[in-house]
């Protein structure tokens, strides 16, 4: 059972007692804090919980008990998964005689045949959190089980069981079915799944393990576009290979065939798939990895393993080929443009937060760069012709990218001699504008943190005073006259409006550092705005970063962690320190932070987390339909940060029923 407190606040004159403890019970806290769970509310949080149930069909078939899957979206929006696998359980469970294993399941967090490892050697679902999420999560769920040559059927709501376990048949067959109702009082009464979405989604899974067969179907009212089919049969028996082919199309390439296959783990960690090419045709590549079937959209230790199993194998080819240029390549060089599929299936994987979009496993760096290395070598030297042309391809971007790296020098030393730089500015010292930042911070207190904790080769910091000014409500006058706005202007370089140049940066990155309360927050939606409306391009091109400092440091005797917030410190507190007596602290603002800690949370590159600001509708896995866009998000900047009151006024009624965690 998972218990949640939470305090009701009182006013200061009113007592406050143990009748003022709330305690939600059962599987409450999903509902209440849905965003702890499923990251949102939003569609792909919605999207993700078909991910869910199908990724308990896909464990039993990666696990070789199933090679069908039915995935069924009904007219009146329920989704429905089946699979021919073993069935869940029915008996009843040792701990709770009262209740089938299949109950405990779906009401029970933390419950499933996971964790041991002697159901599933690798498995994608959330250990014992998926199944009952789903159902917390849904107005309408009833699952079937095919088992024992007997049909057992239970159906479920908001968490809780409708219905006792009954038999209703006899049959030849086994497996597992769930159709569930996503809840309106959770995701909107407009909330409903998107066809192209799941279409999206079975085909993914289907490439991913060559075993099986994903039927897929839809209700030919709910399909809007051309595009996605009502019914279609997703079984790729080359796997990754199949996936890669489609995906780049009659793209040309610097090698014939790609560079593909499938290797067992070291240490009998597991086994590993991928699928790569490299087009040379100067589009877009992409990087697509997965961890037990999961998408890893944010890569890993996997793809660090890839990386530097390609690099390594590749300038250990030109050197024995005697090619000096060989040892100038990087991993960039070979991943930038080229199009990677990757997919790992590992025992007990280690995510970064709980939708699991990084593997943060640290042995499989090793594991993959070992045994992707070892076929690299063999591809290269069983297909000369290939290995020269691929070879030659990436010594010319290697090649390019150090011609570059001289021009921004150049450019950066000229521009560096021309400038009057802003005399709060502690710039940095590197004469390349290659893997530097610019921390923009509000206040000389927080300035003067941040200067004693930046690495000074490749950090510069700027402090600002508090809240910049609206550009958008704003004369252009106005603006001219603005010292804030013009320090920042001349600290980038590149020019603001019409006469932006993005390739005129003078840092790579530029870092949006507040304070982790509301002041920061309106500080940075001033700033982001400004970068919106006068220099556009750097968000395009993901040059602008929010940084993520802590709100709280929460210590149990030797043990520090920060939390960013107090969801997350509310997370830390059930899942590192388990009744821990825990003595939490609360930054008031970046200038009291000592320096060390400054840089160990929010600057240090190999300990920080950033956020990269992006334009809604780009790089949208569900084809850039979900968010809205530029032309919407225009005017959503005018309708919130514009002249008219009355637009802002209107969005706070709309709205004010969403807020939550005001601190006041």
């Amino acid at each position: 059972m998972a218990d949640l407190f939470a305090a009701k606040t009182k006013g200061k004159e009113e007592s406050y007692g143990a009748s003022d403890i709330e305690v939600l019970e059962g599987l409450e806290p999903v509902r209440r804090r849905p965003g702890m769970y499923i990251g949102g509310t939003d569609e792909r949080a919605l999207h993700h919980l078909a991910s869910e149930i199908l990724d308990n069909s896909m464990d039993e078939a990666v696990a070789g008990h199933a090679d069908r899957i039915d995935m069924m979206l009904m007219a009146d929006g329920t989704l429905v998964v089946k699979d021919n696998g073993r069935g869940i359980p029915v008996d009843n469970h040792p701990k709770f005689p009262s209740k089938s294993a299949l109950e405990v399941i779906f009401t029970t967090l933390h419950s499933g045949g996971k964790f041991s490892g002697k159901n599933y050697e690798t498995s994608g679902g959330l250990h014992g959190v998926g199944s009952s999420v789903v159902n917390a999560l849904s107005d309408k769920m009833w699952v079937e089980v095919a088992r024992d040559k007997k049909i057992h059927h239970q159906t479920y709501s908001r968490g809780l069981p409708t219905s006792k376990l009954v038999v209703t048949g006899t049959t030849k067959e086994r497996g597992t079915t769930v159709g569930f109702h996503p809840d309106p009082e959770i995701f909107g009464a407009g909330a409903k799944f998107r066809p192209a979405a799941l279409h999206h989604l079975a085909r993914s899974k289907a490439y991913l393990y060559r075993g099986v067969a994903i039927h897929w179907s839809c209700d030919p009212s709910l399909v809007a576009d051309t595009k996605t089919p009502s019914e279609e049969v997703f079984h790729f028996p080359s796997g990754l290979l199949d996936f890669l082919k489609i995906e780049l199309g009659t793209r040309p390439t610097a090698t014939p065939v790609p560079f593909h296959g499938q290797a067992k783990l070291p240490d009998n960690a597991g086994r590993v798939e991928f699928a790569v090419a490299w087009p040379t045709d100067h589009d877009e590549g992409f990087v697509h990895s997965y961890c037990n079937t999961i998408p890893t959209p944010q890569g890993g230790t996997h793809e660090q393993g890839l990386r530097s199993a390609l690099a390594r194998a590749l300038r250990g080819y030109g050197d024995m080929s005697g090619n000096k240029k060989a040892s100038n390549i990087t991993a960039d060089d070979l991943m930038t443009g080229a199009a990677v599929l990757l997919s790992v299936f590992i025992r007990d994987p280690q995510f970064q937060g709980q939708t699991k979009e990084k593997l943060a496993t640290a042995e499989a760096s090793r594991w993959v760069e070992t045994a992707v290395k070892d076929h690299f070598d063999h591809w290269l030297s069983g297909d000369p012709a290939s290995a020269k042309a691929l070879l030659e391809t990436i010594i010319e971007r290697a090649d390019e990218r150090m011609r570059r790296k001289e021009d921004k020098e150049m450019a950066r030393k000229s521009a560096t001699k021309k400038l009057r730089l802003p005399g709060k500015l502690s710039d940095c010292s590197s004469n390349s504008s290659e893997d530097t930042e610019l921390f923009i911070v509000e206040g000389d207190s927080a300035g003067g943190s941040a200067k004693q904790a930046r690495n000074r080769e490749k950090q510069a910091v700027l402090p600002l005073r508090g809240k910049i000014l609206n550009v958008v409500s704003a004369t252009k006058d106005k603006i001219r006259a603005n010292q804030e706005i013009q320090d920042l202007i001349l600290a980038i370089g590149a020019g603001s409006g019409k006469d932006f140049n993005v390739d005129a940066l003078r840092y790579e990155r530029i870092i949006i550092m507040t304070d982790a309360d509301v002041d920061g927050a309106h500080i940075a939606s001033l700033l982001v705005t400004f970068f919106y409306t006068q220099m556009r391009p750097m968000i395009e091109k993901g040059h602008l970063f929010l940084a993520l400092p802590p709100l709280y440091r929460l210590t149990a005797g030797a043990n520090s962690v920060y939390a960013r917030d107090d969801a997350h410190r509310e997370e830390l507190m059930k899942t590192t320190f388990k009744g821990r007596k825990v003595d939490v602290s609360r930054f008031k603002g970046l200038g009291e932070m000592p320096a060390a800690q400054l840089k160990d949370t929010t600057m240090n590159p190999s300990s920080r987390t950033l956020l990269r600001v992006m334009i809604p509708g780009q790089n949208d896995e569900f084809d850039g339909d979900i968010l809205p866009a530029t032309s919407s998000v225009d005017d959503l900047v005018e309708r919130l940060m514009g002249r008219n009151a009355d637009e802002r006024f209107k969005f706070i009624q709309q709205n004010a029923e969403f807020v939550q965690d005001i601190d006041i």
